[in-house]
């Protein structure tokens, strides 16, 4: 089972970007989809965006659409999240995981797609 480490979390103004990072050890990263999760206080935990596992494909929610992006460094196990344009409501903790399971044809954007996660870092995005 892979560990998950995400970094690059902060408080930032509205309109800023912002580099999260999630480093890998401990198993065969090129084996996970990878994803990225957010959760806001009070609410569920919700999908981001993911990547398949050679970077070839990759899937946004649409409230981030065209303003995040998701990728990855098999080289370095790390797979990154560039957000720009940030707004107050893409305050939450940001969670990475990686998905050895298998969902058919469906895109993997349910937190139970997923068996491996990360601690979270907390984005805070001010007015």
């Amino acid at each position: 089972q892979v560990q998950l480490v995400e970094s690059g979390g902060g408080l930032v103004q509205a309109g800023d970007s912002l580099k999260l990072s999630c480093a890998a050890s401990g198993g065969t990263f090129s084996d996970y989809r990878m994803g990225w999760f957010r959760q806001a206080p009070g609410k569920e935990r919700e999908f981001v965006a993911m990547i398949t596992w050679t970077g070839g494909g990759t899937y946004y929610a649409d409230s981030v659409k065209g303003r995040f992006t998701i990728s990855r460094d098999n080289a370095k196990n790390t797979v990154y999240l560039q957000m720009n344009s940030l707004k107050p409501e893409d305050t939450a903790v940001y969670y990475c995981a990686g998905s050895r399971l298998n969902t058919g044809i469906r895109t993997p954007t349910l937190v139970v797609d997923y068996d491996a996660w990360g601690q979270g870092t907390q984005v805070t995005v001010s007015s």
